[in-house]
């Protein structure tokens, strides 16, 4: 919310109470959901209405109907038509954090109902809105194709600049994991690589609720475990903080399909915020950054034995490098050093819509 309620007024449409400094919040009520799609629709090929007509679609459309706005941010592909049977065109900027048509192409039924819906979106809705941005080039080149834009911006999913300084390593070193409990993450590869490396480490995971099922067969299998243990999610306030007194952000994403290969997550940026060393896996967008800044490792596979391999090799001295590696490249991979073509995109949205 930093850029835009800087430039104005801001009113929010999502889950979750209002964020800070808005002056007004569409909540979606959370029994409302946008997934899974009407089997029936998919079924029939009627992909668009069932997207247009899952019930957190139908309730935001409902809410934002008669809203005035002088420049949309729209979050992600799914909701891009939405915003158009709602906003003129030239007012909407789509601010794209994975590349849709792939999200679960691991999947057969994604590959089979929805990977053609988020294409032809691509295709038809994205070119009719006012500007474009997205996570990592790869991710731009990918939408270019299919929109025969070329004018997609890239904003990194990059986290508020913090002034702090790298805390000392602890002993044992002192692992952190953040993010959504899905099961396609299989975040068991990271308890796997802790019972079995010989380096002492403990594990911390803050983990969203987003498969019941798959948290808790992860919290049975963390109980097997010393020195793992699992967290509810803390409120982003208090994430920076959180991380901050561990020494190592981890995130080994099996890249399942394209969309995981690609993978740039906002946690990557937090992990640097706190001051952390990082271990990832062979995801080539985070790979760029880890290995060109030097704050972290990159494993030869995303695999428990991979991630063994790594751990096996991690000493104090390493996470002090990194750490310190982490502190020089926090200012370049902030928000505000990456929001620039943000800030120009909202200017001649608003200039328009005025």
């Amino acid at each position: 919310m930093g850029l835009a309620t800087r430039i104005g007024d801001v009113v929010t449409c999502g889950y979750g109470p209002a964020p800070d400094g808005v002056v007004a919040h569409h909540r979606i009520p959370d029994e409302l959901t946008l997934y899974p799609l009407n089997p029936r629709l998919l079924a029939v090929r009627q992909r668009r209405r069932a997207l247009r007509t899952a019930p957190a679609m139908r309730w935001a459309r409902a809410a934002l109907l008669g809203q005035r706005a002088d420049a949309v941010i729209v979050n992600d592909l799914d909701a891009v038509p939405l915003a158009l049977t709602v906003f003129p065109a030239d007012r909407i900027h789509a601010d794209l954090h994975e590349y849709t048509p792939e999200m679960l192409a691991h999947d057969a039924g994604w590959r089979r109902y929805l990977r053609p819906l988020y294409r032809s979106i691509a295709r038809r809705e994205l070119t009719r809105v006012g500007s474009v941005t997205t996570v990592a080039p790869v991710i731009r080149d990918a939408y270019a194709v299919l929109s025969r834009r070329d004018d997609i911006d890239v904003v990194i999913n990059a986290a508020p600049h913090v002034d702090r300084s790298p805390t000392a390593v602890s002993s044992p070193i002192r692992l952190v994991h953040s993010g959504a409990a899905q099961r396609g993450r299989s975040l068991e590869i990271m308890i796997e690589a802790v019972e079995r490396t010989t380096t002492p480490v403990t594990l911390d995971l803050y983990l969203m609720p987003n498969n019941p099922d798959y948290l808790e067969e992860l919290r049975s299998r963390a109980q097997d475990v010393t020195g793992v243990r699992l967290h509810p999610p803390v409120p982003y306030a208090q994430l920076n903080e959180t991380l901050a007194a561990a020494d190592v952000g981890v995130y080994v994403l099996p890249n399942t399909n394209p969309n995981f290969e690609w993978s740039l997550p906002n946690k990557l940026f937090d992990f640097v915020q706190a001051r952390l060393g990082v271990i990832i896996g062979p995801s080539s967008q985070m790979a760029h950054y880890v290995n060109g800044y030097e704050f972290g490792a990159v494993t030869a596979a995303a695999t428990a034995d991979a991630l063994v391999d790594a751990l096996d090799a991690l000493t104090p001295d390493a996470v002090v490098k990194w750490k310190a590696a982490a502190n020089r490249a926090a200012r370049d991979l902030s928000a505000e050093a990456a929001e620039g073509p943000w800030a120009r995109a909202l200017e001649i949205r608003i200039g328009r819509g005025r």
